[in-house]
């Protein structure tokens, strides 16, 4: 593509007064001399972009993260320009395209190539969880000349798995996985707790009775016993629900980001423990199911997917949503579903799906204490108007309180916590189910 610069439109405009000061001072018949000087800048523009590096020949590549966390400042993304034959231009500016989840600068960025040559590093900031894109890069340099340009539009399609910040989200989840904390013991390994076998050791006063091993005990001359541990490789899955009402804020950040920090964690410890992890995400319609994974290695592989649970502006369908998950679960797992209602008309038919599902799966509610119903509810009444949105507000606190004793009665775990401890109570909760081996 070629294109005059600002040098050549200002050189053809030139032509306009040339031909009336011919025309005035001159002879009136010089006038298409100044049409002839913008005719010859024209055909110059012509020359001098036949003259330039063609961008067929220019070859650009790039190397970005693959995930980038939000809230921890921008990332740089390494481009390679290399022209295929000949030294190429000597200057050129050089700008990327983005989608929404990124912002680039504004500014295009001057490169320099040196034999054939050249390298940028431009700064992306992320500005949202979701998928991130660079899809294109512009490219444009001068003739030798100055008066044309040529340009170079190529494709990307770079992905940055935009992210909530896992650092954070680690430390707290490794503070929570030591027995120090949650149990106020340290064992080197989950034993005495569970019914999974193993290995023998002497009976002790004050072990269970029907642990002890009777034939063991003849062949040995002495009492010996069982030592259970815990049962592992459990599979836990995911259910994030993004549509409409998860996406309002909540203490500064939509109600899915609490979603999935929380996941994330409870994740990284059962990842930790031996159990395996699957996310799976609706609004309308389901639109993630990952695998399940399992070991340590696996974490940044369900990090990076988490980015595909992407904000929403339809309304949850937990008919189509919920039993798409029952009829791909081949066995019994830990489903913990993460989602709100406001009233029990919106919930009725969250409740019925839920029923469904438990029949088969240990199900865990995840649920998000209302501290803004519970302020106006405990606030001190000043105006008559006080009273009537504490009213209102006791009413549908109420009515959430039912929701919730109807899950109780059909087997459901509840964990209603506020935002910011609701992946501390999720990983206690999992760590008592697991224990009790309710799985």
């Amino acid at each position: 593509m070629i294109s005059p610069t600002g040098r050549a439109i200002i050189l053809a405009c030139l032509g306009a007064p040339l031909s009336l000061l011919l025309a005035s001072t001159v002879a009136s018949n010089l006038w298409p001399v100044g049409a002839a000087w913008a005719l010859g800048i024209c055909a110059l523009v012509s020359i001098d972009g036949l003259l330039a590096t063609p961008p067929g020949r220019m070859r650009v590549s790039i190397a970005a993260p693959a995930i980038a966390p939000i809230g921890v400042g921008a990332i740089e993304a390494r481009l390679q320009f290399e022209c295929s034959t000949g030294s190429g231009p000597p200057n050129a500016d050089m700008a990327i395209e983005t989608n929404h989840v990124l912002r680039r600068p504004l500014a295009p960025q001057r490169i320099h190539f040196g034999e054939g040559r050249s390298e940028a590093v431009t700064s992306i900031i992320p500005l949202r969880r979701g998928e991130g894109r660079i899809e294109r890069v512009h490219c444009r340099w001068m003739g030798p000349l100055g008066l044309a340009w040529r340009q170079l539009i190529a494709p990307l399609q770079t992905r940055i798995a935009v992210t909530p910040d896992l650092d954070a989200v680690e430390r707290e989840a490794k503070l929570l996985f030591s027995r120090t904390m949650t149990h106020g013991i340290k064992p080197l390994r989950d034993r005495g707790d569970g019914s999974e076998f193993d290995a023998l050791t002497e009976f002790e006063p004050g072990m269970d009775h029907r642990l002890l091993e009777w034939k063991q005990s003849a062949k040995h001359l002495r009492l010996l016993a069982k030592e259970v541990r815990a049962e592992r490789n459990h599979q836990l899955v995911f259910a994030i629900d993004t549509g409409c009402a998860m996406c309002e804020p909540v203490a500064g950040a939509a109600r899915v980001d609490w979603s999935i920090n929380a996941a994330l964690m409870l994740a990284y410890v059962a990842l930790k423990l031996g159990d395996r992890v699957s996310f799976f995400g609706f609004d309308a319609r389901p639109h993630l199911m990952t695998g399940f994974a399992s070991g340590m290695r696996a974490f940044r592989h369900l990090q990076a997917q988490t980015a595909q649970l992407d904000y929403s502006t339809n309304e949850s369908n937990y008919t189509l949503g919920l039993t798409t998950l029952a009829e791909r679960l081949q066995r019994r797992s830990m489903v913990i579903v993460f989602t709100d209602f406001s009233d029990t008309v919106n919930a009725e038919l969250m409740v019925e799906n839920i029923t469904r599902l438990a029949r088969r799966h240990l199900i865990v509610f995840v649920t998000f204490s209302d501290e803004e119903l519970e302020s106006l509810r405990d606030a001190e009444p000043r105006v008559s108007g006080d009273v009537a949105r504490a009213v209102i507000a006791q009413r549908l606190l109420q009515e959430r309180g039912i929701v919730l004793e109807r899950l109780r009665r059909l087997g459901v775990h509840i964990v209603d916590a506020p935002v910011r401890q609701l992946g501390q109570a999720l990983v206690r909760a999992y760590d008592m189910l697991r224990r009790r081996e309710r799985v």
